[in-house]
């Protein structure tokens, strides 16, 4: 009887301390946010010419962006990279001077993307009243962005640039090599890459107490399939400074993505993703390589009350610019999910055969090249 006893009494304490414990395990939540990041946002004049259904005054740009709007509208922030201008009014111009029609915005934004960079080398293609005014419109039409200000005292009260989205709070900082010699009218200011600057950016933004800093930078050398020493001493430099994801555009062509390693007195063992490289997202560039580029897809993991959010999940969705041509001598630029295509031949009916073979050539350059874990939508 004293065995069966001590028998019970061991199985009633067990219980008890599982019932006492199971609880508080179960209050430990991870929260996720699925960040979306795409590259360069053209607008060469063919496109300009294809968009157009009246001349000067009214354009359609949804057509670009259907094949791509599901994946696009899936993710809790999608962020790309705006390389032109929105002066608001005609002439609307290509290369080497973009400056484009309010609908391409709009039609980013009808997609789902919620946040777009403007520092790059094309920010001043409509000098300091583009500047302006495409900060305005983007204003308008509620898509948050970073990287141009209309002048110190807007850049003061809104840089970093904050988002909050499922409980995460994001610092989203962007800078360029430069404006291809186009100088910045005063008081309007375009984010140059400046070591002294950045490393004061980062600190306001670590002050602002973030889960995650992102930094968008535009840089390296134009269609290198190789990221420069230049890029990379620059990522480590921002790495050890705070940012704890790195997305790279400017050079036309998809480079590298890469798991850097470096240490902070906050993280003596930091693992920061860093994307070289986005591509061309959609445009009318024809050099080897520039007919396509990647979506990058990140999931941010925050246990409940932590401080900081963990990179999780990640990967790239190679994405393919089909041109369309009728006929007629009429044509149509589409962004294409690969895998989607892949998946479906029926997705593009119309797809000429050689169009096809361009794209699934694209498609496996891309990935023996850059040999990262790919997300199939």
């Amino acid at each position: 009887m004293r065995t069966i006893s001590l028998s019970r009494l061991i199985i009633s304490l067990l219980g008890a301390f599982l019932v006492s414990v199971t609880p508080l395990t179960a209050q430990i939540r991870t929260d996720t946010l699925r960040l979306l990041f795409a590259g360069d946002v053209m607008g060469h004049a063919p496109q300009i010419s294809s968009a157009q259904l009246i001349k000067d005054k009214k354009y359609d740009y949804e057509p670009c962006f259907e094949y791509v709007r599901p994946i696009v509208s899936n993710a809790d922030l999608a962020i790309a990279n705006l390389e032109l201008t929105l002066p608001g009014k005609p002439p609307y111009t290509g290369y080497p001077m973009f400056r484009s029609p309010d609908a391409l915005a709009e039609a980013l934004k009808n997609t789902g993307f919620d946040v777009l960079v403007t520092a790059n080398n094309h920010s001043n293609d409509a000098r300091g009243a583009g500047v302006i005014s495409t900060i305005r419109t983007l204003d308008r039409l509620k898509l948050s962005h970073t990287g141009t200000f209309a002048d110190a005292r807007e850049r003061d009260a809104e840089y970093p640039l904050m988002l909050s989205k499922n409980g995460f709070r994001l610092a989203l900082l962007n800078y360029t090599y430069g404006t291809n010699g186009v100088p910045t009218d005063s008081p309007t200011i375009v984010n140059l890459i400046d070591k002294t600057i950045i490393a004061a950016d980062l600190e306001k933004a670590k002050s602002l107490k973030p889960h995650y800093i992102i930094a968008f930078m535009h840089w390296g050398l134009e269609y290198q399939l190789t990221e420069n020493a230049e890029q990379r001493a620059l990522a480590a430099f921002l790495a050890r400074n705070g940012a704890d994801l790195i997305i790279g555009s400017h050079p036309h062509v998809v480079q590298p993505v890469r798991q850097e390693q470096t240490t902070t007195p906050e993280e003596p063992d930091k693992n920061v993703v860093v994307v070289y490289s986005l591509g061309n997202y959609i445009s009318n560039q024809l050099k080897p390589h520039t007919d396509g580029g990647i979506m990058f897809e990140v999931e941010l993991l925050k246990k409940e009350g932590a401080d900081k959010a963990e990179t999780g999940r990640n990967g790239i969705i190679p994405v393919w610019r089909y041109i369309h041509r009728e006929p007629t001598g009429k044509t149509a630029y589409f962004a294409v999910p690969i895998a989607l295509a892949e998946k479906d031949p029926s997705l593009i009916p119309e797809m000429a055969p050689e169009a096809r073979v361009a794209m699934l050539q694209f498609a496996a350059d891309l990935r023996k090249r850059i040999g990262y874990n790919e997300i199939r939508h």
